[in-house]
């Protein structure tokens, strides 16, 4: 089935599989041979398999300040808490204490994602009930708001790293799908553009890092501004940064890529259909920055999804002694013909080489 921008539903679940390695290993096949009619179906899948992984290893515990009034001391006096325990004629301290909980940021959101995905009429009957028995392991964590859930907060470390594709997981649902009706309720509406263009440049740059070993370079790397004059330098802080999505090297040869994911990959002028100036300015900017010597060696490659529209973005254009183009990845294909289109990119580029 496919999603409402004509995406295979199947082939993003590929795209997250190069996004979280973690994905690809052994308790995930399953997911990998279902087929789903709903995106939100196949997050419930992922996030049921994750999670009953995750309880047979144990809910990631940190420390977290509680505050109870005691007969004994623990920790630290409380003592406006107990002094007004005493005004109460209440015989106790209050006592400000650190313990290990599993009521932390990160089982809060997993807790509340699974269960609006238990509510929503998108997910089946299967995985809603895999979710509700993982759900009883969650009764000493707290709900959240939804609209609070405090993303930034967030920051993983050897303890919790498995907790890593999950939670982006329940970003993209919570996030990503989650709108509030007018009557104040949740409900879930189609993967929005935003969170789909960022796991669509991802995928891109993972799929060149996995298949494409003989690559020097394949990173999100930044361009330096070609700057001649003397107090240049000290006026770059005033200049853009230049952050590419897809850097690729091979020896001195450098191929920029830009992922675009729109709605509408050309713009239309006086009956007239062109590439989106803005991005068409933007990828020769970082060509001809990055290209200082002006050695041909560096191009520049606009990738578009390809949406509804009957004409294609495939171009390529000699500017300035530097190849300039855009191609059109088709997600509504054959995950193995996806693969093909960017194998063959990087073929015309840098030459035939020998792939993963």
């Amino acid at each position: 089935m496919t999603n409402d921008k004509g995406i295979f539903i199947k082939n993003i679940y590929y795209m997250l599989s190069y996004a979280f390695q973690i994905l690809k290993q052994k308790n995930y096949e399953s997911v990998a041979s279902e087929e789903f009619d709903q995106i939100q179906d196949l997050f419930a899948a992922i996030l049921a398999k994750g999670v009953a992984k995750q309880l047979k290893q144990g809910l990631y515990r940190e420390y977290v300040t509680q505050h109870e009034n005691l007969s004994v001391m623990r920790g630290k006096l409380d003592m406006p808490g107990t002094i007004r325990n005493r005004i109460q004629r209440k015989q106790k301290l209050a006592c400000e204490f650190d313990e290990l909980s599993e009521n932390n940021l990160f089982n809060q959101i997993l807790k509340t994602t699974m269960y609006y995905l238990v509510k929503d009429k998108g997910v089946s009957t299967m995985h809603k009930a895999a979710l509700n028995k993982e759900l009883i392991f969650f009764d000493r964590v707290e709900l959240l708001e939804p609209s609070a859930i405090a993303w930034n907060r967030l920051y993983y470390q050897r303890n919790n790293k498995n907790y890593e594709m999950l939670l982006n997981i329940c970003y993209f649902v919570m996030d990503g799908m989650l709108q509030t009706t007018e009557k104040g309720e949740y409900k879930m509406a189609a993967f929005s553009d935003e969170h789909m263009a960022r796991l669509y440049e991802k995928f891109i740059l993972e799929y060149y890092r996995q298949h494409h070993a003989y690559l020097s370079e394949a990173k999100a790397a930044q361009v330096k501004w070609d700057l001649v004059g003397e107090n240049d330098e000290s006026m770059i802080r005033f200049l853009p940064v230049m952050q590419t999505d897809i850097f690729l090297r091979l020896n001195e040869k450098v191929l920029i890529l830009d992922a675009k994911y729109y709605g509408k990959t050309l713009q239309k002028q006086y009956d007239k259909y062109t590439l989106h100036s803005n991005n068409i300015y933007q990828i020769f900017t970082y060509v001809k920055n990055q290209d200082k010597l002006n050695t041909g060696n560096v191009a520049g490659m606009l990738v578009y999804a390809k949406t509804d529209e009957e004409i294609t973005s495939d171009c390529e254009f000699n500017m300035g002694g530097n190849m300039i183009g855009a191609k059109t990845l088709d997600l509504n294909r054959d995950f193995k013909l996806i693969a093909a289109q960017l194998d063959g990119i990087a073929e015309h580029f840098f030459g035939k080489q020998t792939i993963a």
